[in-house]
């Protein structure tokens, strides 16, 4: 299992590589790609800024992380999640999860990104062409699909 916040882009091939590197219990990968947009509520936008607490962010992914694992039968997981300034089509995420079957990968790649958006402390500020920054609200769209997970969901 594997937990990063770091300004460096990512591969999303190496990443695989090494999370799976001899593992032969690992039979399905789910990945998810989260990328900046070129727009902000309909404005061109020039950068987006990403901020998070030090510490306080690496434990708590790795709580999301601990969380996945107990939930689905994964062989191997990563998030990696980037800060600082990041221009449009620039990697934010990555999320691997690896099991024996797809099922478990694909639905801890789902809840891994649910949990990121509502339960991880980043903060993200949108730039847009014209100079105006603002701060990106949470999202109540992004709660109840958060909330299915506590159904039970799978």
């Amino acid at each position: 299992m594997s937990v990063s916040v770091q300004s460096a882009d990512f591969d999303v091939s190496v990443e695989i590589e090494k999370l799976t590197r001899g593992n032969a219990s690992i039979g399905a990968i789910a990945t998810f790609v989260g990328k900046v947009r070129g727009d902000a509520g309909g404005q061109a936008l020039a950068s987006m800024s990403l901020e998070h607490y030090a510490g306080m962010t690496e434990r708590e992914l790795e709580r999301i992380e601990a969380e996945a694992v107990a939930r689905f039968k994964l062989s191997a997981s990563c998030i990696i999640h980037r800060i600082g300034t990041l221009l449009p089509g620039e990697n934010i995420v990555l999320v691997i999860a690896c099991a024996p079957h797809r099922h478990d990968a694909l639905s801890a790649c789902d809840f891994l990104m649910d949990y990121l958006k509502t339960e991880a402390p980043f903060w993200k500020k949108e730039t847009t062409d014209d100079g105006n920054g603002s701060w990106v609200d949470a999202r109540s769209s992004d709660d109840t699909a958060r909330a299915r997970w506590s159904k039970g969901g799978t």
